[in-house]
């Protein structure tokens, strides 16, 4: 056995009232240099922070999908929640399931057809499988104070209620040491995350329940409100632009393969992309209308910007975040070293 690194984010520390519980991330490679099981691994980083924890474990060289269907490079594997440098045994610990890419899946899922050109022969994650897990509905681990939701993209402390939003760009960005964001959420973030794909076993639903186009949250003005008022860990714009960029040269569209979140919808007509205006629902649309994004303002004329174009001007193009504060994810994760 030997040194097991990961990343740490100190309780407290981010916007507003920071993250509720302290945040792990850890390198599968590195719990393999450690000469470790995952499970062993994740006991040693539970016992060396001690507090409650969130505590995810990623393969960086597999892929996942955002909620709204962009398809990312590095996915979390393993979740976990700890308190008091202990896991509960039942409801403490949950595992992503590799999905397997054949020709089924991509009929269901169209947004994953260009994965075999993007990242050909990469395995896929993104939630459980749910007749694998015991607590129902949602994908969650809970030990003490921490709970770790939604496959290791949101968390909670069970006694201050308080929350943090952590989408996977963000954590990737973490694992990368690239940049970060420090943000309130704000309506807009409310509204998009519910504008999802339908996939099997996915990050928040585990069947195909909302397809692009549709609203999950489903629930007019008061989308906006929802999640508005908490503190999240962001990819910066640019780097959301980017990966959506990277989908639309693909030929994916909005609203019918990719879903209808403002970020996808900006940066789509921005671009010049096709989007599938008549697909997305009126349902949607009340959502997006409360936060000033109109039909209409999609019908509009394209500015036709390029891919450098796009990203430079990526902070005015993509809606939403509060109080926005661009970090390097290295002077606020720091990496801790312990005996495995």
């Amino acid at each position: 056995m030997g040194k097991l690194m990961f990343r740490y984010l100190d309780k407290g520390v981010g916007a507003k009232f920071g993250a509720p519980i302290g945040m792990a991330l850890v390198d599968k490679k590195a719990i393999a240099a450690a000469e470790v099981s995952e499970e062993a691994a994740l006991d040693r980083i539970a016992a060396a922070i001690g507090g409650p924890v969130a505590i995810n474990v990623f393969d960086l060289d597999a892929v996942t999908t955002t909620s709204d269907g962009v398809i990312v490079e590095g996915a979390i594997v393993t979740m976990s929640a700890a308190d008091g440098g202990k896991i509960h045994k039942e409801f403490g610990i949950l595992h992503m399931e590799e999905i397997e890419v054949d020709e089924a899946l991509l009929a269901e899922e169209p947004h994953l057809k260009p994965l075999a050109r993007m990242y050909p022969g990469r395995k896929l994650f993104r939630g459980p499988d749910p007749a694998k897990k015991l607590i129902p509905v949602h994908n969650v681990c809970m030990t003490g104070k921490a709970i770790n939701n939604n496959s290791a993209t949101e968390v909670m402390n069970a006694v201050t209620m308080e929350e943090m939003l952590f989408p996977i760009l963000g954590q990737v960005q973490v694992m990368n040491e690239g940049d970060v964001v420090f943000a309130i959420t704000g309506g807009v973030m409310s509204v998009g995350i519910g504008m999802t794909v339908a996939e099997k076993f996915g990050r928040v639903f585990p069947t195909r329940q909302f397809a692009a186009g549709e609203t999950a949250h489903d629930c007019g003005d008061y989308a906006q409100t929802l999640k508005a008022n908490i503190p999240c860990v962001v990819a910066p714009k640019d780097v959301l632009a980017k990966h959506i960029l990277d989908v639309l040269e693909e030929g994916l569209i909005p609203g019918k393969h990719l879903g209808c979140a403002p970020a996808v919808l900006c940066v789509a007509h921005a671009f010049g992309s096709e989007i599938a205006i008549e697909n997305i629902s009126d349902r949607a649309w009340l959502e997006l209308e409360s936060v000033g994004l109109s039909k209409q303002h999609f019908l509009k004329a394209s500015l036709r910007l390029n891919r450098e174009e796009i990203l430079a001007r990526a902070d005015e193009i993509i809606p939403g975040l509060i109080k926005p504060q661009r970090v390097k994810s290295t002077e606020y994760f720091r990496k801790i070293e312990i005996e495995a």
